[in-house]
C-alpha cells in the first residue's frame, strides 16, 4: 500500500508505452515491407511473372490501376450519379453525458454500420487483377458521399429527464462512404494466379504483412508511415522516460524506507543492549532465593506472565520461554515488566 499510487501510475504508463511500441514496430515493419515490395505494371508480362514463381504466388507486390466492378456497380443512396464497388453506411448517435465528476462532455456511439461489397478488379491497359477480401485491408481509402447530421430538438420534459439521467441526445449522424468506380488506387498485397494461370488475384498476405488499397502512390504511403513511425517513436521516448522516472522514484523511496528501518532496528538493538546492561548493573546480588528467576536462579524476577499472574522469570529467560508458564503450565498471552517493591 505504500507504493500504490506509484504502482498505478507505472502500470498505466507501461500500458501506454506497450501500445506505442506495438504501433511503432508495426509502422516500421510496414515501411520495410512496402519498400521491399516490387512495383509491377499491369501488362501482358504480369501473368508470366506470377506463373513462373513457386505455387504461382508473389508474397508481396505493389500494383496500380483503375477500379472496375465485376457486374453491376453499387448505386449511392444519396447521389444516384455516384457508382462504386464498396459502400459503408453508418448511423451514429451524438450525446452529451455527465461524468462522475459532474462535467458534461460529448460522446458518440455507433448505432448501425452496414458494408456492401461488389466484386471488382483494378485495370490498366486492358489487363486486370481481381481484389480479394477488400474489407480486410489495413488501409482502405473511400470517398465521403454524404455526411448529414440531424439535430435533436428536445422538449421541456427531455431537458428535465436528461438533467436527472445525466444524458442528453444531440442528434443523429448518417454517413455514406464509397470506393468509387473509376478511382485509381494502389494495391499492395499478395498476388496469386488461378489454377489455369489466366486470372490474377490480389489478396491479404498469408505472412501477416499489411494489405493496402489506397489512392496514394507508394512514396506518399511510405512518407505517411514514416511520419507515423516518428510520432510513435517520440511517444515511446516520452512514456519510457516517464516510466524510468516513476521507477526511479519508487526505488529511491524504497531505499530510503529500508535505510530508515535498518537504522531504527540498529538503534533499537543498541537501546536494548544498553537497557539490559543498565538493569544488570542495578540488580541486587544478595537477593533471597524466592526472588530469583525460577529458570536461571541468578537474576531477579522481572517479568509477570499473564493471565496467570506469576512473576517467575528474569528478562533474559523470558525471551526463551514460549507458550507455557514454567510454574503453572498455563498458556501465556502476554509478558509485562514487573516492579517488585
Amino acid at each position: 500500500m505504500d507504493y500504490l499510487g506509484e504502482a498505478i501510475a507505472l502500470a498505466i504508463d507501461s500500458i501506454i508505452l506497450g501500445a506505442c511500441v506495438k504501433y511503432y514496430l508495426r509502422s516500421k515493419h510496414a515501411m520495410t515491407m512496402i519498400q521491399g515490395a516490387p512495383i509491377l505494371d499491369l501488362d501482358k508480362n504480369l501473368s508470366e511473372i506470377v506463373n513462373t514463381h513457386p505455387d504461382k504466388r508473389l508474397s508481396y507486390v505493389s500494383l496500380r490501376g483503375t477500379i472496375k466492378p465485376i457486374g453491376n456497380p453499387i448505386i449511392s443512396n444519396n447521389n444516384p450519379k455516384v457508382e462504386g464497388v464498396i459502400q459503408l453506411l453508418s448511423i451514429k448517435e451524438h450525446i452529451v453525458q455527465r461524468s462522475t465528476a459532474g462535467f458534461w462532455s460529448d460522446h458518440e456511439r455507433t448505432i448501425q454500420e452496414v458494408h456492401n461489397v461488389m466484386p471488382f478488379v483494378i485495370e490498366s491497359k486492358g489487363y486486370q487483377v481481381e481484389i480479394v477480401d477488400p474489407l480486410a485491408a489495413d488501409v482502405l481509402d473511400m470517398d465521403v458521399i454524404s455526411d448529414i447530421f440531424h439535430p435533436t430538438v428536445p422538449s421541456v420534459m427531455d431537458h428535465i429527464w436528461g438533467f436527472f439521467a445525466g444524458l442528453r441526445q444531440r442528434g443523429i449522424q448518417t454517413t455514406e462512404r464509397m470506393l468509387r468506380k473509376g478511382t485509381r488506387i494502389t494495391g499492395i498485397g499478395e498476388l496469386v494466379a488461378s489454377e489455369d494461370g489466366k486470372t490474377l488475384k490480389l489478396q491479404p498476405p498469408q505472412n501477416g504483412a499489411p494489405f493496402y488499397l489506397t489512392t496514394m502512390q507508394v512514396p506518399s504511403l511510405v512518407k505517411k508511415l514514416e511520419d507515423s513511425k516518428r510520432s510513435y517513436r517520440l511517444l515511446c521516448i516520452i512514456f519510457g522516460t516517464i516510466g524510468v522516472v516513476i521507477g526511479g522514484l519508487m526505488v529511491r523511496r524504497y531505499w530510503k524506507n529500508r535505510c530508515k528501518k535498518l537504522d531504527e532496528e540498529r538503534r533499537r538493538k543498541l537501546l536494548e543492549v544498553s537497557r539490559k546492561e543498565r538493569r544488570r548493573r542495578m540488580r541486587d546480588e544478595e537477593l533471597p532465593e524466592f526472588q530469583l528467576c525460577v529458570v536461571c536462579k541468578d537474576n531477579p524476577k522481572e517479568i509477570i506472565l499473564l493471565p496467570c499472574g506469576h512473576v517467575a522469570l528474569c528478562e533474559d529467560c523470558a525471551e526463551g520461554i514460549g507458550d507455557l508458564c514454567p510454574v503453572c503450565r498455563s498458556h501465556i498471552e502476554k509478558k509485562s515488566a514487573a516492579y517488585l517493591a
